[in-house]
């Protein structure tokens, strides 16, 4: 789906774990706690980080739909696809255990950098290779690299967040997140699915990416030591942060990957199914800054479970629309827009919340939540498509979104608001 995604280095001579007012270990900082005043924001870093984020974007919705499409013109079901799709589930939850011990022994940056090649190696690596087992593997190197420089990007744009516009840069950091995702239909819209066009064009702009990111090389943020390392803990302590993350990664990438079956299967062509995902994403372009402003000024867990009510009832909407296709992609628009809420949202509680090394712990957390929707998005939504054609995968979204809702709501009557 990741939901993330969705956290300013004045001097990089010190350690974030030194830092004197980083809560400890496993508990968020008291309410009236804040760092002090700081230095301005270093932009470059800014650059690069959201140069990384819109890349991974861009390959996530490039490479979803793309290979969603491949699989199926060979014949292979939806529900295998979403069982392929769901790799990336699992190549998360295994190398985010070692994406702090790479980044303090390469670099953070050398290791977005490795990860960016990696990722457009084995993108090229789907067009050569055909048999379908050996897809699994593939898809495990591409998905782990794109984990790597989520939980890399999400830690550094937390530590170059202000603290009174956390909300703000983290919505222009999920907006352009949405941008490098509304990328990859487009190129797929114009040059279409067949040959290795598509493959290449994808391949060179994941390159790209790492441009900026190599002219930071040595100004990112130092990795610290401690924090939880039970990242289950976090769950605990801030359930409605994370299961957002969850439910956001579930419908993320469940809903690129099937969305362009689920267009071939109420008679769109490919050309015009793949558009259905871009209209998601034009809509979170434009609703991440002002959602990201709204998390500064209002309460957050308010505004998470209103996304995820949106969201359920955007989902409900989409088969009594499937036949009028501008209605159809105005949906789809307003709805994928308002649901990434759940990211930047999430991202943003989490940075007000944490600091230091219980940050970096935090946001590994919130990407394993993410990696966990990658899982189970891609399979219960494919199966949705597969059991009760054609609308089924639009039901399957709407009682994730339910859910989430339903256990929010007990969590907001049992513990109050908060904050």
């Amino acid at each position: 789906m990741d939901q993330t995604s969705r956290q300013t280095v004045a001097s990089m001579s010190h350690s974030i774990a030194a830092d004197p007012f980083a809560a400890t270990p496993g508990r968020p900082l008291p309410k009236d706690s804040r760092r002090p005043p700081k230095g301005p924001t270093d932009l470059w870093a800014l650059v690069a980080v959201i140069s990384g984020i819109t890349g991974v974007g861009a390959a996530l919705s490039l490479s979803l739909p793309l290979l969603s499409i491949v699989l199926e013109r060979r014949g292979i079901s939806p529900s295998l696809v979403g069982v392929n799709t769901a790799v990336a589930g699992i190549a998360a939850i295994m190398v985010l255990p070692f994406v702090t011990t790479l980044a303090r022994r390469f670099g953070t940056a050398r290791v977005i950098v490795l990860a960016f090649v990696a990722m457009s190696v084995t993108l090229m690596g789907f067009f050569v290779v055909k048999p379908f087992v050996l897809w699994f593997p593939l898809r495990f190197v591409f998905s782990a690299s794109i984990t790597l420089i989520f939980a890399l990007t999400e830690f550094w744009i937390g530590c170059l967040a202000p603290p009174d516009r956390r909300g703000f840069v983290v919505g222009i950091y999920t907006a352009f997140l949405s941008i490098g995702i509304s990328i990859g239909p487009l190129i797929l819209a114009l040059v279409g699915t067949e040959g290795v066009l598509p493959f290449a064009i994808g391949a060179t702009a994941i390159l790209a990416a790492t441009v900026p990111v190599l002219f930071v090389s040595g100004r990112e943020p130092l990795l610290p030591d401690g924090g939880q390392k039970n990242l289950l803990r976090y769950v605990a302590l801030a359930p409605l942060a994370l299961f957002a993350a969850l439910v956001f990664g579930a419908v993320e990438s469940g809903g690129t990957a099937i969305l362009p079956l689920y267009g071939t299967a109420i008679g769109l062509a490919a050309s015009h199914s793949v558009v259905l995902v871009s209209a998601v994403a034009v809509g979170n372009i434009l609703s991440q800054i002002p959602i990201g402003y709204l998390a500064d000024k209002v309460n957050k867990r308010v505004l998470l479970l209103g996304s995820a009510a949106v969201g359920a009832v955007g989902a409900l909407l989409i088969p009594l629309v499937h036949d009028h296709f501008v209605l159809l992609l105005a949906v789809l628009f307003v709805t994928g827009g308002i649901v990434t809420g759940l990211y930047t949202i999430g991202l943003t509680q989490l940075g007000e919340r944490y600091h230091g090394a219980d940050l970096a712990s935090a946001n590994a957390a919130f990407v394993m939540m993410y990696a966990f929707g990658m899982l189970i998005g891609p399979i219960s939504l494919g199966a949705g498509l597969d059991l009760f054609p054609p609308h089924g995968f639009a039901i399957a979204i709407a009682v994730i979104f339910a859910i989430y809702v339903i256990l929010g709501s007990l969590r907001i009557l049992s513990d109050g608001v908060g904050d």
